[in-house]
């Protein structure tokens, strides 16, 4: 019997329907692949390029016109689409520990070929390295360097312990700041025009409103977006925080939410019965799903302090003020009582009816408080959490499983607060 024939009075497979992206989210998956083709293409030209740390002082090499790549998020989209593994059994394998932050083991790899699946970073002439979000940043991009054989700037923040960075903090940080550019300024072989950082310190501070405002917007009942879309946009503040072409996105990006806000429309697909925070990074290999998890339950992320790490707040022309910003971080970097305070905080603005913290193998320095954390922030919300095992990019920490059941528990506590309060609030009439 023929195909033809055998198919006869059979329906055609269904195909699944494409789905079209926000211009705003096209606009940033543009914005990334330019970068990454215009530093292939500067190295070409014989330019100098850069690697550099996800939370470094970006506005004295954007100001310098210096062309800069991220291996964290480098390694996230190789982790997103399913591509790491080579690079994981590669590092192991050349004897980097499976307890090493999985960013550096895909990267630590990567430099021995600078050949990945689609974007490429060429080989660097400097190195830009912070400690404000990890330690193990320093020993991973000491390893760069000596691999390359190229300079390392590193600025040391030290931790802080008070809300705010002591003025002699901001004054060791300065000196640093003050070195970076005068070696920089060698490398490129140009004087940092004031003007030119003006500029660029005025725009990053311009996507930082921008970038705040649109994970505000979440505050609304129910938001206007899937919190989850907010992950795709990291790029824009991670590579181009100080670029023109991440404010248009990001205007975009809100123009787009305030529509849904006027329609009284969300991206969220499902009704949205629970609003959560969640933190720590996300698990790029299961991004999908850990959404759809989500989604079943009918539970939107609205906020996380993950995502609003990159609003950096600082004034015009203030070095010692940019110094303090790069101290001052909202998640990392910073005492308990700080970290507690600021989640507190953000349950309270989007009205969160539970937290789910993601406890990430690779990143020791906050896996360590989020116990405390936990008990702090419940204690003081009275809103409940779960918690899972995971990894930002190894695929082998997260079970689909164990994943499943948490957010299931939570979803019956936070139901079970929710009747509550409903009981008290009509017995209080």
């Amino acid at each position: 019997m023929s195909e033809e024939i055998r198919n006869q009075g059979q329906e055609a497979p269904k195909t699944k329907p494409r789905k079209i992206l926000p211009k705003s989210r096209i606009m940033a998956s543009e914005q990334l692949s330019q970068l990454y083709q215009d530093t292939l293409a500067a190295k070409g030209r014989g330019e100098k390029i850069g690697w550099s740390a996800s939370i470094f002082p970006q506005e004295i090499a954007e100001a310098l016109g210096l062309y800069i790549v991220y291996p964290e998020n480098h390694a996230a989209g190789l982790a997103a689409r399913h591509q790491a593994e080579p690079f994981l059994n590669d590092a192991e394998a050349g004897g980097y520990n499976m307890d090493i932050c999985s960013y550096a083991r895909i990267n630590l790899a990567y430099m021995d070929s600078l050949t990945a699946p689609g974007n490429n970073m060429p080989k660097p002439d400097f190195v830009l390295c912070c400690n404000n979000i990890c330690n193990q940043l320093t020993k991973w991009y000491e390893n760069l360097a000596k691999k390359f054989n190229v300079p390392m700037f590193l600025i040391d923040t030290v931790y802080n312990y008070t809300p705010t960075a002591s003025q002699e903090k901001v004054k060791y940080v300065r000196r640093q700041i003050d070195d970076l550019i005068t070696g920089l300024e060698k490398i490129c072989g140009r004087k940092l025009d004031p003007k030119k950082l003006e500029h660029v310190m005025k725009i990053s501070l311009r996507n930082k409103d921008l970038w705040r405002e649109a994970n505000e917007l979440l505050a609304h009942k129910p938001a206007p977006i899937s919190g989850f879309e907010l992950f795709n946009y990291m790029s824009c503040m991670v590579c181009c925080r100080g670029k023109e072409s991440t404010t248009a996105i990001l205007e975009q990006l809100i123009r787009e939410i305030d529509a849904n806000i006027k329609a009284g429309k969300s991206t969220f697909p499902v009704e949205e019965k629970y609003r959560i925070f969640w933190e720590g990074i996300a698990c790029w290999p299961y991004l999908g799903h850990t959404l759809k998890t989500l989604r079943k339950y009918g539970v939107n992320l609205v906020a996380t302090g993950y995502v609003n790490a990159w609003g950096l707040d600082y004034e015009l022309n203030d070095l010692d003020g940019l110094a303090r910003a790069y101290i001052d971080l909202p998640n990392n970097n910073n005492n308990l009582d700080t970290v507690v305070q600021r989640r507190v905080e953000a349950v309270k603005q989007f009205s969160c009816d539970g937290v789910i913290y993601h406890v990430n193998r690779s990143c020791k320095v906050m896996d360590c408080q989020q116990y405390e954390l936990q008990r702090r922030v419940q204690e003081a919300t009275g809103v409940p959490f779960t918690s899972f095992d995971g990894d930002q990019a190894d695929f082998r920490a997260y079970s689909e499983a164990q994943y499943e059941t948490r957010v299931q528990g939570l979803v019956e506590l936070m139901e079970e607060r929710k009747q509550r309060l409903a009981r008290e609030k009509e017995a209080a009439k």
